[in-house]
Order: structure tokens, then C-alpha cells, then sequence
């Protein structure tokens, strides 16, 4: 059974409270109920974890016995090396997810630290990029199965 981890980073747990007009009213219970459909109807295991502090990710990163990593490092996306660097120690297939398209807002937010160490990257469609993601993790999962 293929098992994988969502990691949400700082201030998701406020999804449908915070900037509704970037974010929308969606909240993570919501998307964590898409994804856990998703899994459940594709055979895989699912399990979610969120923290707004940067060395608790890096962490569950690291101690992860799973297939995949489907993430959404939020503000660490631009800031952390230390995420990039468990991220990239791991070396599992791995998604990384934003709800709203990163590169076209504020400048600061154009760069990925983690961008080169993941398999891919979804953003701008909402909810849907972790779907998205969530399908192309566990396709890739089975094509790195099969070699």
C-alpha cells in the first residue's frame, strides 16, 4: 500500500479565516477531506500534518515512512534552506503545492528554495493544486515502483 504524507506549513490552519480574497473561504479540513477521498480511492495511505514552525517540519520530514510528500511549505517556501535540505536528504517523490500562483504576486514570493529538490510543483488553482498534486504523486509513485 503506498503511503503518503501532506505537510502544510505556517498559517494554513487559518485557510478560510485569512486573505479570503487569495486564498478563498476553502479551509484545510476541507482539502485534507478531498485528499483523504483521493487516497482512500486509489488504495493509499494518507496522513496530514501542519505546523507554523519550521524545525517541527523539518522533523516530520525526516522521521516520514512514506512513499511521497505532497507539501505546501507556505511562507518557508521562499525562506527555508532547512526544508530544501530535508527535503532534499530524503530523496522521495515529492509535490509541491500552493493555492494561489506564487509568481504572479509579490516579487518576494517568484523564488522556490524548494522548487529544485521536489519532483514537481503545482500552483494557482486553489484547492485543485493539491488534488492535482495529490494524482501526480501517486502516479509517480507507481512509475518509481515500476523501475
Amino acid at each position: 500500500m503506498k503511503k503518503v504524507l501532506v505537510i502544510n506549513g505556517p498559517n494554513l490552519d487559518l485557510l478560510g479565516k485569512r486573505e479570503t480574497d487569495i486564498y478563498g473561504d476553502i479551509t484545510i479540513d476541507d482539502i485534507n477531506k478531498d485528499l483523504r477521498e483521493i487516497a482512500s480511492s486509489s488504495g493509499a495511505k494518507i496522513e496530514f500534518f501542519q505546523s507554523n514552525h519550521e524545525g517541527d517540519i523539518v522533523d516530520r520530514i525526516g522521521s516520514a515512512d512514506v512513499d511521497g510528500i505532497l507539501i505546501n511549505p507556505a511562507a518557508y517556501t521562499h525562506t527555508s534552506v532547512a526544508i530544501r535540505d530535508a527535503l532534499s536528504a530524503r530523496e522521495l517523490v515529492t509535490v509541491e503545492v500552493h493555492l494561489s500562483n506564487i509568481y504572479a504576486r509579490e516579487e518576494f514570493r517568484h523564488k522556490s528554495l524548494v522548487a529544485p529538490v521536489v519532483t514537481g510543483q503545482i500552483s494557482g488553482f486553489g484547492k485543485n493544486s493539491y488534488t492535482y498534486g495529490l494524482k501526480a504523486l501517486l502516479e509517480l509513485i507507481d512509475e518509481k515502483g515500476k523501475n
